[in-house]
Order: C-alpha cells, then structure tokens, then sequence
C-alpha cells in the first residue's frame, strides 16, 4: 500500500484506503448494501475505540456507534467526496458519543464547536519541552487505565481533541476537519488537554509516591521493632 506524505503541512494519509472507501461508497450510492457491510467491517472497531474514550460507558459507547453508522448510511448522499470518507465518519461518530454523553449525563456539557480559546494562546515550545509527554505515558500498556481515568476530567472539547491527536493518531489537519474547527484551534485545544493531563497525572502519582513511602516506612519501623526484641 503505497503512503504518501506532505511534510509540508505534517500530513500524512493512506492513498489506498482513501480509495477503497471511495470506491465503497460510490457502491453503497447505487444501492449496493454489502458495501456499507465492508465499511463498517472496517472503522467498527475504530469508531467504538473513540466512543468509548468518550463516553466512558461500553454500551452508551456501542449506541453511539451503531446510532453514527446508521446515520451516516441515511445521510451518504450529503457525502460529497472534498474531505476523505474516514474524516467525515469520524466527524459522526465525535457527534453521537457527544450528544451520548450529555445526555445521560442530565447535564449541559460545553460543546465541541464552541471554543473560547484564540489562536495565539497555543504555545508549541512548552509542549515540546514536557517529558514524559501525556500520550508517551498512554502508549505504556500498564497505565493505560489511569489515564483512561484521568481523560474523563478534561472538558469534552479538549479530550476529543486528544483522543484524534495523540491516541488514534490523526494529523493536525485531519483533527481540525474532523471537529470542524481550525489547525490552531486543534492546537491549543490539544495544549490545554496535555497540559491539564499532565498536572492530573502529576497529581495522581505523587499521592501514589506518597502513599508508598508511608507504607515503605512503616514496615522499616516494623523491622527495627522486631530487631530490637530479638
């Protein structure tokens, strides 16, 4: 399969599947229904990983899913081929676990069109400079789940943002399209969530220190004491 990548603008997208989806669609246009088959057959999977990191709820997440497919199958029409097939699919699925999560919240979560922030608060060299990155952490298999835990802190528009970026990901340009918002938005969108999972975790591990050396003292006190007796 060949890949082509446009340094340029850090973009970077498989011509082979773009195609494929292309070709699925122009099938499911005229009717074929096996084709939208091979299109859930292959972003299922994708599309419930994203859901789920949303939603926080295996089951709201499977409803999002299902609710985003079945959408998209109403609406292919509308589809209009100026943006991948795969973004535009995202952009759905982003949508349902949204309107998923604030309804079984009860609540009036912010939403993801709506960002305060201006452009020019993005500031690139204080991500740079971080280590560990929050998504280096992500990538270590054995705290996956805690920062699986700490994502459901953030704002909905700032975990999104993440979870395209840094856990599924997509480019910069591919996150803008898929939220529908600009590059620098994504950015500082992306700034602030790494930022605010950095001090979340930070948090989370120093308890966690903490609470070891206690333990770790505690059991020193323990073993002097016993030595003191023999």
């Amino acid at each position: 399969m060949q890949t082509i990548t446009s340094t340029g603008n850090a973009t970077s997208y498989s011509v082979g599947t773009a195609l494929d989806d292309l070709s699925l669609v122009h099938a499911c246009k005229q009717g074929d229904v096996n084709a939208f088959d091979q299109i859930v057959k292959c972003y299922d999977n994708k599309l419930f990983r994203v859901a789920q990191h949303i939603t926080h709820n295996r089951e709201d997440a499977e409803d999002a899913v299902q609710d985003a497919f079945l959408k998209a199958f109403r609406n292919l029409s509308s589809f209009q081929e100026k943006s991948q097939f795969s973004t535009w699919l995202f952009r759905i699925a982003v949508n349902q676990s949204l309107m998923k999560l604030r309804k079984n919240r009860y609540r009036r979560e912010v939403p993801i069109e709506q960002d305060s922030e201006q452009p020019t608060a993005f500031r690139p060299l204080e991500v740079a400079d971080w280590a560990p990155n929050p998504e280096q952490v992500y990538g270590a298999f054995e705290l996956r789940n805690i920062l699986r835990s700490q994502l459901q802190q953030l704002l909905p528009s700032l975990r999104v943002a993440f979870i395209l970026r840094d856990i599924e990901g997509l480019s910069s340009e591919e996150t803008a399209e898929v939220l529908d918002t600009t590059v620098d938005a994504v950015k500082t969108r992306l700034w602030r969530a790494r930022l605010k999972l950095r001090q979340l975790l930070t948090r989370y591990f120093r308890v966690g220190m903490t609470r070891t050396e206690m333990s770790s003292a505690e059991r020193g006190q323990t073993g002097t004491t016993d030595n003191s007796t023999f």
